[in-house]
């Protein structure tokens, strides 16, 4: 049997490491794809610090993944998959099927969710076996690069404001313009909002305004971020991509009556809200986790359409350490993204 390369983690809180593994025939269900590129998430450190149960090493994070179908399994030919289809694998990487949620069709939150990176070898890698259920087909317009992101990233933001209760026009504050927020911003502009951007410091305003943004906020100025939302009207939604709990917290004043504070930033600390808050004004917080395959399929259809694409910086598959590293100094501008080939 040929090898593959992956960059794997051997120890909790450990580097990727370069390693080899044998090339595996997919089981029923599965396929085996070409990785071409694989974002580095934020993520992925949830793993790499066994933050979640059942995390075991060595582990081979990544769950942004863009390659191609390299070798089908029995029982996915029918579901028309075809070997060099085009395909992405996000935080989504399959459900059970068969728990009260996935019954419901609410297959995001299964109970049982697999995760590439958690559940099986994920995208740091030459190859990757996922389950069918997982994969989103990559429009044409895509380059692997840029849909390798979106898978994660690029889902959990359209998705949030799609499924937020906001509607064209209406006031939308994203917080924080990383690599989650830079992408929220252009979807928030291209589906019709308002859109605010709230970072730390001044100099973020150019940026924000080259990402579409109608106005900007800096959460350090003298004036509270509740108070500029207010001024402006007030938000009708804030979709927090920062991972800081004060930051998020500081804009629930700032949302409109019936106002909605989507969070979708893994901040480890608690928000400190104060019921007041929320039933004066019928105002409502609600995580928001990232997105079905299908949802993927709609995210990469809608950034295609609409000409948007991730902020990246690629690197090869054995830089993978570079790569988290740059990622968790928040240095990276805006989604490191493996490549190998």
């Amino acid at each position: 049997m040929s090898a593959y390369r992956v960059a794997q983690v051997t120890a909790v809180g450990g580097q990727p490491e370069s390693a080899e593994r044998e090339t595996r025939r997919p089981g029923p269900g599965h396929v085996r794809i070409d990785v071409e590129a694989c974002g580095v998430c934020h993520s992925d450190a949830l793993f790499v610090d066994a933050m979640l149960p059942g995390v075991t090493f060595p582990l081979v994070p990544g769950h942004e993944i863009a390659g191609r179908i390299e070798e089908l399994g029995e029982r996915t030919q029918e579901r028309g998959w075809q070997v060099g289809d085009r395909v992405a694998v996000g935080w989504f990487g399959g459900s059970c099927g068969h728990c009260t949620a996935c019954r419901q069709g609410d297959f995001i939150v299964c109970q049982y969710l697999k995760v590439p990176g958690w559940s099986y070898e994920g995208g740091f890698a030459e190859s990757v076996i996922a389950p069918v259920d997982a994969l989103a087909r990559i429009p044409d317009a895509l380059s692997a690069v840029d849909a390798g992101p979106l898978a994660c990233a690029g889902v959990t933001t359209y998705n949030g404001l799609r499924r937020s209760s906001a509607r064209p026009g209406d006031l939308v504050a994203v917080l924080g313009i990383g690599g989650l927020g830079h992408l929220a911003v252009k979807y928030a502009v291209a589906m019709g909002f308002e859109t605010v951007a709230i970072a730390r410091g001044a100099d973020k305003a150019d940026l924000a305004k080259q990402l579409g943004a109608h106005h900007y906020i800096d959460s350090t100025a003298d004036t509270t971020t509740a108070d500029a939302l207010q001024s402006l009207g007030g938000a009708k939604v804030v979709l927090a991509t920062a991972t800081n709990s004060d930051a998020i917290t500081a804009t629930v004043d700032g949302l409109t009556h019936r106002g909605e504070l989507v969070v979708v930033g893994a901040a480890p600390e608690p928000l400190a809200i104060g019921p007041a808050q929320l039933i004066l004004s019928g105002r409502i917080v609600r995580g928001h986790p990232s997105g079905t395959s299908q949802d993927v399929e709609d995210t990469m259809a809608f950034s295609a359409l609409n000409g948007i694409r991730p902020m990246v910086e690629t690197v090869p598959l054995e830089e993978a350490a570079e790569a988290y590293q740059k990622m968790l100094s928040g240095t990276a501008r805006f989604r490191m993204v493996l490549t190998t080939h």
